[in-house]
């Protein structure tokens, strides 16, 4: 048994490479091609919560994408990195010893970017939505693509601040890259349109948030609390917050902060908090593709789609439909996934994805929701907004 399997795994890596080079399986419509793609995300440790949700996505694209197709089927191999840098490598080279085309995956922009080095060095393309840190682009690396970026988030945030009529916000950040430049380019933005914006930096490490929301309460008395974190920060910052209750009128976040999840393992921090969002809370689906996301999706977790798994899908889906593509060519052992990701322009379940000569989504803009009553409601932009936003309002 352990003979055959091994057989079957040279072939796989040595036969099927020349055979979709050689267009041998666009040309026999009665035989649907495997393809295996990788899946690397944090299951476990600090970003397990995230990396879940942005699984389950892409889990939901390779059901709608096999469903659809007859002649192309995309098997999944998924691999924990446990959320640490290190850990991401050894599974994108796993993934890559196990035969896959592609990777996609990934969450938090100090653990990609060695993953993504690791899959360029191996020729991979590798796709992702968990990191917006603008070095992941501009590191020259040619099958890294990606369909969110700071950019994107930077435009929500101060929509949504615009919109409040603040005067003055502080701004909590972790020392991560991707936290760094988004806090440092909103308070630049805010100074330049008269706010006052005062920045607070934290090491990651740290727990104990009491002391800068204690500097906060005494000094700076802002109108807003804007917290650029991921998801144990944030709730070490409400935590704090609802302890010292400083004087604010609203805590806003931003990326996994305005999901279900949240509501319901912390009810107590959330209410009335913002964070991006680019579906309500329960969901709604206008479109065909969205109504084929939200049935698969209820049909395998038997719960209601949020935001991560929205990403999951859009990044999961536009790579299957490259691979199909670069099949049919002939072109997928030639750099074809690549060639056909950069050739893509269409509108998904986030707004319009094309990707620019480095890997980027120019097009890429946020929505804003807020917590309310259980439910995430979309408060910004005002074309997208499911519900009008309760201001001032903070969870103590």
């Amino acid at each position: 048994m352990t003979n055959r399997r091994t057989l079957r795994r040279t072939l796989r890596r040595t036969l099927l490479p020349a055979l979709l080079a050689a267009g041998s399986f666009a040309s026999s419509p009665a035989f649907a091609a495997e393809f295996l793609v990788g899946a690397e995300l944090p299951l476990t440790g600090a970003l397990a919560r995230v990396g879940n949700g942005m699984h389950e996505g892409v889990n939901v694209a390779a059901e709608v994408f096999n469903k659809s197709n007859s002649k192309h089927k995309i098997r999944l191999v998924s691999m924990d990195d446990e959320s640490t840098p290190a850990k991401a490598i050894a599974a994108v080279e796993k993934l890559a010893s196990q035969g896959v085309v592609a990777i996609t995956g990934g969450y938090g922009s100090n653990n990609i970017a060695p993953a993504a080095e690791a899959a360029n060095r191996l020729n991979l393309v590798y796709m992702t939505s968990g990191g917006v840190d603008d070095s992941l682009v501009s590191a020259g690396r040619k099958n890294f693509f990606r369909i969110n970026n700071t950019a994107g988030y930077e435009r929500a945030v101060l929509g949504l601040i615009g919109d409040m009529g603040a005067k003055s916000v502080s701004i909590i950040y972790s020392t991560k890259d991707a936290t760094t430049d988004l806090a440092l380019s909103v308070q630049k933005a805010l100074a330049a349109s008269g706010v006052r914006a005062d920045l607070h930096s934290f090491d990651p490490a740290i727990t104990d948030f009491k002391p800068i929301i204690n500097k906060i309460r005494l000094q700076d008395r802002p109108d807003v609390i804007l917290m650029a974190g991921y998801e144990n920060d944030y709730v070490g910052i409400l935590r704090a917050a609802r302890v010292l209750k400083p004087p604010v009128k609203a805590m806003v976040g931003v990326w996994s902060l305005a999901t279900p999840k949240m509501a319901a393992e912390f009810p107590d921090l959330m209410p009335h908090v913002y964070g991006t969002a680019l579906l309500p809370f329960p969901a709604t689906f206008d479109t065909a593709d969205g109504k084929a996301f939200a049935e698969a999706y209820r049909h395998l977790y038997h719960k209601e789609p949020d935001y991560l798994g929205q990403f999951g899908y859009v990044q999961g889906m536009l790579l299957f439909e490259a691979i199909a593509r670069a099949a049919d060519k002939g072109t997928l052992a030639k750099g074809g996934i690549a060639d056909e990701l950069r050739k893509t322009d269409r509108d998904t379940l986030i707004g319009r994805v094309q990707f620019a000569a480095n890997g980027d989504n120019p097009h890429f803009v946020h929505r804003m929701g807020q917590h309310q009553d259980k439910k995430v409601v979309i408060v910004w932009p005002k074309q997208y907004a499911t519900g009008t936003k309760v201001y001032p309002g903070v969870p103590w």
